[in-house]
């Protein structure tokens, strides 16, 4: 299973960039400004590490799951590994990238199942299309919404 949420985040790239990057990469945060997740508990934290349980919820249905999550500020970019849950082995990677008068965001998920027939349906249709892609895209929607009102009131 792939899946790929994008949005464009609209204002002076170099600030949106580092905006989008502190409220993508804080995660201890996302339960205050994301109203679909519900909870986060960061079990291990290294300067660019952090090993969290995380729980949202996809329109009144209750999920949760495990990561693993490597910063790279420099670069402007997230990894995630989940690490227990439905979604172990799940991949995903936060992008950001210049482009004019707007900044590019990239959410890729990648999952993989071990069952030969049903895994890799139940990974595209049930994991990715109902759950993956309605939690990154109100998740992008949101971090839009937080920056580009900051970037209007100034």
């Amino acid at each position: 299973m792939e899946t790929v949420n994008e949005i464009d985040v609209i204002g002076d790239p170099d600030r949106v960039k580092s905006h989008v990057y502190r409220l993508a990469a804080n995660i201890q945060d996302w339960p205050k400004i994301l109203p679909h997740y519900r909870y986060m508990h960061i079990l291990e934290e290294g300067e660019d590490v952090v090993v969290a349980d995380y729980g949202a919820s996809r329109d009144g249905i209750p999920v949760r799951w495990r990561a693993r999550q490597e910063r790279f500020p420099a670069e402007h970019r997230i990894v995630f590994v989940h690490i227990g849950g439905v979604t172990k082995g799940m991949w995903v990677e936060w992008r950001l990238e210049p482009r004019g008068d707007r900044v590019h965001v990239t959410i890729e998920h990648r999952l993989t199942y071990a069952i030969p027939v049903l895994g890799p349906w139940f990974a595209k249709h049930v994991v990715g299309r109902l759950f993956v892609e309605n939690i990154a895209g109100k998740t992008l929607r949101r971090i839009k919404a937080i920056v580009e009102g900051d970037e209007v009131s100034g």
